[in-house]
């Protein structure tokens, strides 16, 4: 009788190729928790412009509370989490009020309630406006989602409001070429940006004659006397009252707003890599963004962009200080140790290449198999 697992191909991978797997796997995460190892309750930092905040359905059914990453691990270990990447301007919940008789373990004295914090359906593990779970349980391929720049919710492509998903500025491989992303209904919040010149905005997303589109023509682009052909964050500080905008200074005390979008079918916001530094940071612009809500656009260390590359110093930071502890650890060891150290990597180095010519290799390599390499050693070391 035939063998049934004959026809089955080998699942094998090369040791570079699994400690490549999992240094991406690390880097990955590190981009997500912003380089925290989740040792620290995250409460005592405040508001954080950025962090890893995770939900507990388990403690919160309601979906109306936020954890850091350390208090998922440390307090709600084996509870049913919603991981929501990044939240801006959030403080840890975990053992307040919301909590009812659950204190956290970290940090057990809190405020009853942290006021500024900002919830939507993400903590109730829904997304986008389908409401739909992710990994959505009824779809086979899960396919990436999009986080709008100022509700950070998730949405589909489908569900972003394009006519076609060949909406999306991406290049010919299909990486993005936009660095933020702003909903349908946030870009009604944001429409005044529609004043700033079109290359705030990924280039695809442009209609033949350079302005942004919209379902009713354009997001009327500003005049040729009041773009901002090329303007960079040092000349912005230099500006004072005048506003980039205008051109001139107003009389009036707002900065005049677009003619109102179509609110009923408004369109979605894809903008370009260094948008912000075109934003006008004059006293006029800066009460405008204050009185929508969306202060936090003129901070640049407000971005996706800032928040991992923040991540990456932190892991090569946490790499190097690996390095000098080694380095370290070998240069307080005698001269004999150090002998003993070297010769006991040669050993395995040379156990495992002896057992590799020697092993068969079209059969898998078994747990005793290794096994059977580290009792090899041991009887080399005792003999010797």
């Amino acid at each position: 009788m035939a063998d049934p697992f004959e026809d089955e191909a080998e699942q094998t991978v090369s040791i570079h190729e699994y400690l490549k797997d999992v240094e991406e796997q690390e880097l990955e995460a590190d981009l997500v928790l912003g380089g925290d190892e989740g040792k620290k309750c995250t409460y005592d930092e405040g508001y954080m412009k950025r962090q890893a905040v995770f939900s507990c359905l388990t403690c919160t059914p309601d979906g109306n509370a936020g954890v850091c990453t350390a208090c998922s691990l440390s307090c709600h270990d084996g509870h049913e989490i919603v991981e929501l990447w990044t939240k801006r301007n959030f403080r840890c919940d975990c053992g307040n009020s919301k909590f009812g008789q659950f204190f956290c373990k970290l940090i057990p004295n809190k405020d009853t309630e942290n006021v500024e914090n900002s919830y939507n359906h993400n903590f109730k593990g829904s997304y986008c406006t389908c409401g739909r779970p992710y990994p959505d349980p009824d779809v086979e391929d899960q396919v990436e989602m999009m986080q709008c720049l100022v509700c950070e919710d998730w949405f589909h492509e489908e569900h972003l409001g394009l006519d076609s998903a060949d909406e999306i500025p991406r290049d010919e491989d299909g990486e993005p070429l936009y660095e933020d992303f702003i909903c349908q209904s946030c870009s009604v919040i944001c429409n005044f940006l529609a004043n700033y010149p079109k290359t705030i905005y990924a280039s695809s997303a442009c209609g033949p004659s350079g302005n942004i589109e919209n379902n009713n023509g354009i997001y009327n682009s500003p005049k040729e006397d009041n773009a901002l052909t090329d303007t960079t964050p040092d000349t912005m500080s230099l500006v004072g009252a005048v506003c980039l905008l205008l051109g001139k200074e107003s009389e009036q005390n707002t900065v005049v707003n677009p003619p109102e979008l179509d609110r009923n079918k408004p369109k979605p916001m894809f903008l370009a890599k260094n948008w912000r530094d075109s934003l006008c940071t004059c006293e006029k612009c800066v009460n405008l963004f204050i009185q929508k809500g969306i202060r936090y656009l003129l901070d640049k260390e407000d971005s996706i962009v800032e928040y991992e590359k923040m991540a990456k110093q932190k892991r090569e930071e946490k790499l190097q200080q690996q390095e000098g502890v080694e380095c370290n650890f070998l240069n307080n060891l005698g001269h004999v140790q150090k002998i003993e150290i070297l010769n006991g990597i040669a050993d395995m180095k040379n156990e495992i290449h002896s057992f590799l010519e020697s092993f068969d290799s079209s059969k898998p390599i078994t747990s005793d198999d290794v096994h059977q390499v580290f009792e090899n050693l041991a009887k080399k070391r005792k003999r010797v």
